[in-house]
């Protein structure tokens, strides 16, 4: 399995409603395949090149790269505290980057898919650079939607030209930019016509808002371009091309390349270069891409095009280029928006948590739990500091923290170690099924990217174990041991079972619980944060997200626990939050005024 997962950009720290995502839903996946028994390789980023870096750059009186360096590290270091098990999160600005994200383009220059246009580009008048297409708003010339950007409109999910917008304005300072004319190569969109609707067409079991989305994409494919004047990005290896100082590949193009890029770094930093091949050649590998839905075209449709333009498989056909023939994307799994108060989070307005402030103060689980609950999984959904606090205190603190404390604390106090059962009863056997069961519902959710259900599964098992302790009233068996000692063990086992199925959702509490119950060793393994020297550039250290996930034990089964294994009294697994916090939030959180 291959975890393709959404480049960040290093323009700045990441907040609440980015990881909801790509990042949340991305390591519930793949901490499920790998306790499935799935070889996983799960890859990304942060995407440093293009306008958003040197805007940053700009008002931090920095160069791109440094603003880069600072950002990637910020970033690392807030995913790494979510706990999202990369293989390897690397960055765009690697050697090994630059050199895969010009083969590429080679191989689709020989099969001629990419073609010189000249063509009219936005320029700010201020400051004499060129503006992205993302980076000039103005008005559908087909809807007439006020915000549509150069690049497309979202509310008619058109392609366009900066060029054609009506009214356009740059989104860094306002003023209307210029238009020139300029020489760039582009992607023969055309080209891949039949070739990406067949391919489009066997999509049918998709995630509904991206197959929505797609449906008209095949009906507008005009040339795109994939060069830009700047001075920051990858260089473009053709001759008159690549020492030219203003002429580097688009920020696009070479980001979407970055999933294959990461898979070959990975592969050299692993001690084996051709690692990649298992994932990248193999017919039989399935590839999941994670992301929020305003990137739904990039991996859709270019990504996709760029892919059968290197194998030569597009209208033209073709020759594989240098990696062969690389497979394509088994499924975009697109989230919506998570928003507050019905608005997208906003930096430049205030409209932001932050992921390094909701760590602090609540940890990481908490945010996992309320983004795999009631996330923005296949619509738009709030976040309320009501409904965080709700699910927290009810979902997590009261139903499942509470019966691992007493149920451990129960059997602690009793045996000290996990007890031996006797004579199981129906009610026992019920009980110990349910959980058993949960495995194959909760894992057909899962595989299929639908964490709600999964998590509801994992719950339920939850909401019937404490009701069975509430039945049995284990602490009234005082008289008879043998009896109490069974309801005990049922419950410990229920205990152990819940905590696998929700493993994927909650891994640092799961591996309290895996201790708790006397368990030693890694239970759910965590990602390292690591300095490491650039593979292709000399002097260059590049922060790395990696991890060693082989050494975990959890496994997607019922294990039965071990009789006579030694228990801690446990502590409070979720501390619960105040109610008052529900009404504004924490003191740093930003105050929405309805």
């Amino acid at each position: 399995m291959l975890t393709a997962v959404a480049w960040p950009y290093a323009n700045g720290p990441r907040h609440i409603g980015h990881v909801s995502g790509f990042g949340v839903p991305s390591d519930v996946f793949s901490r499920y395949q790998r306790m499935a028994g799935n070889r996983v390789l799960m890859v990304s980023g942060t995407d440093e090149h293009g306008t958003p870096i040197t805007v940053q750059a700009d008002k931090e009186d920095s160069t791109p790269q440094e603003t880069a360096d600072k950002y990637t590290r910020q970033i690392g270091t807030d995913l790494q505290g979510l706990g999202l098990s990369y293989d390897l999160f690397t960055r765009t600005t690697t050697g090994n980057h630059a050199e895969v994200t010009q083969q590429i383009f080679l191989a689709l220059h020989r099969n001629g898919y990419v073609v010189p246009k000249t063509t009219r580009g936005a320029i700010s008048p201020s400051t004499g650079r060129t503006l992205p297409d993302r980076y000039v708003e103005g008005t559908c010339p087909i809807c007439g939607y006020d915000g549509a950007r150069g690049d497309q409109c979202d509310n008619c999910g058109n392609q366009l030209d900066a060029a054609e917008l009506i009214n356009p304005k740059s989104r860094i300072n306002g003023e209307t930019p210029k238009f020139v004319e300029t020489e760039h190569y582009f992607l023969d969109l055309p080209a891949f016509t039949k070739t990406l609707g067949d391919w489009l067409g066997t999509k049918t079991d998709w995630r509904p808002n991206v197959l929505n989305f797609t449906k008209n994409l095949i009906d507008d494919m005009r040339p795109r371009p994939i060069t830009r004047d700047l001075d920051w990005g990858v260089k473009i290896p053709l001759e008159g091309w690549r020492d030219q100082p203003l002429k580097r590949f688009y920020v696009w193009f070479d980001a979407v390349i970055g999933y294959f890029s990461a898979s070959v770094e990975w592969a050299r930093r692993s001690g084996n270069p051709d690692a990649w091949q298992e994932w990248w050649n193999n017919a039989d590998a399935r590839s999941y891409y994670f992301m929020g839905k305003d990137n739904i075209t990039f991996h859709a449709q270019i990504w996709p095009a760029l892919l059968f333009g290197h194998n030569g498989e597009g209208d033209k056909g073709g020759e594989p280029g240098k990696y062969g023939r690389l497979h394509l994307p088994d499924e975009i799994v697109s989230s919506e928006f998570l928003t507050m108060s019905g608005s997208k989070f906003s930096t430049s307005r205030g409209r932001v948590i932050y992921v390094e402030d909701f760590l602090r103060d609540f940890g990481p689980d908490t945010l996992r739990y309320f983004i795999s609950v009631a996330g923005p999984e296949t619509q738009d959904t709030d976040f309320t500091w009501d409904e965080f606090v709700r699910r927290t205190n009810f979902e997590l603190a009261n139903e499942w923290g509470n019966l691992v404390n007493r149920s451990i604390s129960m059997a602690h106090k009793n045996v000290g170690a996990i007890p031996r059962p006797e004579a199981p009863t129906a009610a026992d056997e019920e009980l110990k099924a349910l959980s058993r069961k949960a495995f194959d519902t909760a894992g057909a959710h899962l595989a299929r990217s639908r964490f709600k259900l999964a998590a509801a599964e994992a719950m339920k098992v939850v909401t019937a174990a404490n009701k069975y302790i509430s039945d049995q009233e284990p602490w009234k068996l005082k008289d008879d041991p043998t009896r109490r000692d069974t309801v005990l063990h049922t419950a410990l086992q229920v205990v152990s079972d819940a905590n696998t199925l929700l493993t994927p959702f909650l891994p640092h509490s799961a591996q309290k619980v895996h201790e708790a119950l006397g368990g030693t060793g890694v239970w759910a393994a965590q990602p390292e944060l690591k300095e490491v020297d650039d593979l292709d550039i000399d002097g260059r250290v590049n922060p790395i997200l990696t991890g060693d996930y082989a050494a975990e034990q959890a496994k997607w089964e019922s294990t039965p626990i071990e009789v006579g294994k030694p228990l801690q009294k446990p502590s409070p697994l979720f501390t619960k939050l105040d109610p008052a916090l529900g009404e504004t939030g924490p003191e740093w959180a930003p105050i929405i005024k309805e």
